[in-house]
């Protein structure tokens, strides 16, 4: 396998949980090996291409996996202009570690307050340190100063990666700050910074999921038996449920943490809202209800102390210390506050397309003309002749229904649309919703294959009706063509 190859392999390998010395013994190859294949993941792809059709050599390549994104995209710039020389090699080396110039644009600091000199290019084009010791002085302040800023914003740690170091993004993976993700500042000798949030080592993430400690070392005599100790467990938890019973609201907010957090007894997971269609998800992202489920669940980030950025509040990693954080935030909340969490928290894990949300809908009432209009996105997604034959008569009536029978599925489309938008003379047909998307749902034709209709029965079931529901009242039957 060429060295491309070989990191395909061992980074998969690597996300799978194998560590370094592992993927060694099984290739047979020295673990400095391996870390020089890894760290081919720190270029960009066009740089990796460049080695696989054997236009630039390993020793270039490798000087290359040391260097920033930036810089990459800098050389790439130089290899692309036929007027330029481009470093490679031993050069290569030196024009990344102080073979150049620190340019100002790299200042983590106000220029306005340096007291050092800086110098413009013939050209003005940029401006640099005349001074790399009085730049490092202000720059380290910088870097100080971001680190305690991180630090008061909550996070658990922040490590500085000096410029003798280098941070690899395949010996990380993503965390969140509640999940004990620290932020790396990569300190480059170029003078360039770069700020890496929310990221815990491979190790690390690997005895997380593995329910393992942080690596404490063991008392040599523990003070309690494992017995004693599950004695002592018992009976506080005995206690404690027993006393919540008084509590119902420090009950309530202990479920609400459970939900966001989780554990070893609970496993919550937000719906994923995943579809393939590109179409599909920019029309559910931009719609009405979306907009405003996000900007409430946006307040209630704020509300619980977490980053703005966090895409859902719920799916913690389960671990006692989020746990409690978040039950202690929520004791502090009124009540009020603590109904608009339970409401985003159920919002984001209640499951699409199931009878839970009929039952839900049709209990509140809720009335989808006041949420959705018809897009293009839906009337893409209609293929079906007959149902295009029935939209119309919905929409337009059944004499122009049957006027257009024979035509095409583009003609009947544009039918639709010119009905509900009002063009040309027509009178507008508003607050239009498809049968399979009001509350409750129906359908067009006899043939059934409609997941809503379906989820409604179940729905209507559990209320203690019938088992079996009169089609007639949650159907509305097939119009025969005339």
């Amino acid at each position: 396998m060429d060295e491309v190859t070989q990191w395909n392999t061992f980074t998969r390998l690597v996300k799978e949980g194998r560590e370094v010395d592992d993927i060694a013994a099984t290739f047979g190859l020295p673990d400095l090996m391996i870390r020089r294949i890894l760290a081919l993941g720190n270029l960009l792809p066009r740089i990796r291409d460049l080695y696989r059709a054997e236009k630039i050599d390993r020793a270039t390549v490798r000087h290359l996996t040391l260097a920033s994104k930036s810089q990459q995209k800098a050389w790439l710039a130089l290899y692309d202009d036929p007027d330029s020389y481009v470093p490679t090699g031993h050069q290569l080396k030196a024009w990344l570690f102080g073979g150049q110039s620190i340019p100002s644009r790299f200042a983590l600091f106000s220029l306005d307050d340096f007291k050092g000199t800086t110098i413009a290019d013939l050209f003005g084009d940029d401006r640099y340190f005349a001074d790399a010791d009085a730049f490092w002085d202000a720059q380290n302040a910088a870097i100080d100063a971001a680190k305690n800023a991180y630090l008061e914003q909550g996070w658990s740690d922040v490590v500085i990666v000096a410029p003798s170091d280098h941070f690899h993004s395949w010996e990380f993976e993503k965390a969140a700050k509640r999940k004990g993700g620290r932020v790396y500042i990569d300190v480059r000798a170029t003078g360039e910074v770069t700020f890496h949030e929310g990221y815990v080592s491979r190790k690390e993430a690997r005895k997380v999921e593995r329910g393992e400690g942080t690596g404490m070392a063991k008392p040599q005599r523990p003070e309690m038996t494992s017995t004693l100790q599950t004695y002592v467990d018992l009976h506080r938890h005995a206690a404690v449920r027993a006393g919540l019973l008084s509590h119902p609201g420090v009950a309530l907010r202990l479920m609400v943490a459970h939900a966001i957090v989780g554990s070893h007894l609970w496993t919550v997971r937000p719906e994923p809202q995943s579809t393939r269609n590109d179409e599909v998800r920019e029309s559910v992202e931009t719609s009405r209800g979306e907009t405003a489920f996000d900007e409430r669940r946006r307040a209630v980030l704020d509300m619980l102390g977490f980053s703005a950025e966090e895409p859902t509040v719920t799916g913690g990693n389960g671990d006692d210390y989020g746990m409690t954080g978040v039950l202690l935030r929520l004791i502090e909340l009124p009540d009020p506050a603590v109904m608009e969490v339970i409401a985003v928290v159920i919002g984001e894990t209640l499951a699409a397309g199931s009878a839970a949300v009929e039952a839900v809908g049709s209990e509140i009432g809720i009335d989808m003309a006041d949420w959705w209009e018809a897009d293009e996105a839906l009337f893409g997604l209609i293929r079906d002749r007959e149902v295009l034959g029935r939209l119309v008569a919905e929409v337009a009536g059944e004499t122009i229904a049957s006027a257009n029978a024979g035509e095409k599925s583009k003609t009947l489309k544009q039918i639709i649309a010119d009905h509900l938008a009002g063009n040309d003379g027509r009178k507008q047909v508003e607050r239009w919703v498809p049968r399979w998307m009001a509350f409750p749902p129906s359908a067009y034709t006899t043939r059934g294959g409609v997941g809503t209709v379906a989820a409604h029965v179940k729905a209507v079931a559990a209320r203690g009706q019938n088992a079996q529901p009169d089609p007639d009242e949650i159907e509305v039957p097939f119009a025969e063509a005339a």
